[in-house]
């Protein structure tokens, strides 16, 4: 596939990263002592991580670090991802996360590969219908 100019990614959350800070220096280390570090620290909120492993190069790809990750989080991730080489093929490989199959999501790759055709809403109608909601 890499010879072909196919990108095969494999995408992930990591949800919940805590953002800590330690409140005092870790001690300096004494001769035949381990390093003492400091256990109290600061929260300052959480992060969501969504990272795309890219399978043949074996490194991280257009990596989103934000505070939520919602259906535009992820759709908007995908849709970044895939312009770093818009003219390549891409092929996605994600788990059974409602995000991973939103309609935002559905729509961007249709979009993405052409199809024109109404595709509908989301547990209402067209195609979208046949989505879980």
């Amino acid at each position: 596939m890499l010879e072909q100019g196919i990108h095969l990614i494999s995408t992930d959350e990591m949800t919940g990263i805590q953002a800590l800070e330690r409140l005092f220096p870790n001690k300096r280390i004494k001769p035949k002592q381990v390093e003492k570090i400091e256990f109290e620290y600061e929260r300052h909120g959480n992060l969501s991580l969504i990272a795309n492993w890219d399978v043949a190069r074996g490194k991280v790809v257009s990596p989103s670090i934000g505070p939520t990750r919602t259906e535009q989080d992820f759709s908007e991730h995908i849709q970044r991802t895939i312009k770093i080489d818009e003219k390549a093929e891409w092929i996605f490989i994600v788990d059974k996360l409602n995000t991973h199959k939103s309609e935002s999501l559905v729509k961007l790759v249709a979009e993405s590969c052409g199809i024109t055709i109404d595709l509908g809403r989301k547990g209402k109608e067209g195609i979208c219908n046949c989505s879980p909601q």
